[in-house]
């Protein structure tokens, strides 16, 4: 199992606190045909498992969520190894009991982002991967799981829309998304698990919930600044248990990287464009995802 490299993608926060725990912890820099990801990946040991970590954002929080380097992000995890994502995000609820500190284990998305490099496959063919179960139902399972072990107030499933921003919702806009069926809001998971399900990996997200959506206006006349600390300690909050839940993930027996999940051979009929009109130099430049 030790050889099994895990992949983490989270804001600075969460890698802070958990690379804290890894033992022989190292940084890699990387570069991809896509550009440089978002900053360096830790990687190291926790508890019997190798994990990679990214902070999505960068360093200091640099990359607002249209500007990430998403499709960067991926390729270099995945050339490096790693076969299995387990993503983590800041949300704002779109439901009454999805509380501010919950935990939601994604198991949808709708995905209004238009800025944003969505495929790694825009000049080389037509590819077009499945994506009616975005998320790997094996280790949405194992969390779900594992989480109903601990006390830290986890949602096994949700539908998160992924909006663009880098604005937040008109009020307009979040009773939209609540009477699409969205649970949640938020700016980051997409193209993320889209580039993730090309890349031919095991991806999952945890979502943590800080706030709720202006749909429901805040109670009272709380001044903004007393309205944004309760914001940052309700984030504070759903860390701290994402911390717990995803320790517990590491240091389980459940296999996170399994080569039978149908994941890991999502392109397999995916390449619709025939082999002699595809460019011999982008397949190999691309060869990672293939793998």
């Amino acid at each position: 199992m030790a050889t099994e490299l895990v992949g983490i993608i989270g804001g600075s926060g969460l890698g802070d606190a958990l690379v804290e725990h890894f033992s022989s912890a190292k940084t890699v820099n990387m570069d991809t045909p896509f550009g440089s990801p978002s900053g360096p990946i830790t990687v190291g040991t926790f508890g019997n498992r190798e994990v990679a970590f990214l902070n999505r954002h960068g360093l200091d929080h640099t990359h607002n969520p249209s500007c990430v380097p998403y499709a960067a992000n991926i390729f270099a995890l995945k050339r490096m190894g790693v076969r299995t994502v387990l993503a983590s995000g800041a949300v704002g609820s779109l439901r009454e009991e999805i509380a501010p500190g919950h935990l939601v284990v994604v198991d949808q998305f709708i995905d209004k982002t238009v800025r944003r490099q969505g495929s790694f496959f825009d000049d080389y063919g037509a590819v077009h991967c499945e994506m009616a179960d975005p998320v790997c139902s094996r280790l949405h399972q194992a969390i779900v799981e594992t989480a109903r072990t601990l006390y830290c107030g986890t949602h096994d499933s949700g539908t998160y829309v992924c909006m663009e921003g880098p604005q937040f919702s008109t009020r307009a806009e979040s009773l939209m998304h609540r009477a699409w069926g969205g649970d949640l809001i938020g700016m980051t998971a997409m193209p993320e698990a889209k580039l993730a399900r090309e890349a031919q990996m095991c991806y999952t997200l945890v979502a943590l919930v800080s706030d709720y959506d202006c749909w429901r206006p805040p109670e009272g006349t709380q001044e903004k600044q007393a309205l944004l600390a309760e914001i940052i300690a309700n984030l504070g909050t759903a860390t701290e248990n994402c911390l717990e839940l995803m320790r517990a993930v590491l240091a389980g027996d459940v296999d996170l990287v399994d080569s039978e999940c149908s994941c890991r051979s999502s392109l397999g009929l995916a390449v619709w464009t025939p082999q002699a009109g595809l460019d011999a130099e982008k397949t190999q430049k691309l060869a990672p995802l293939f793998e």
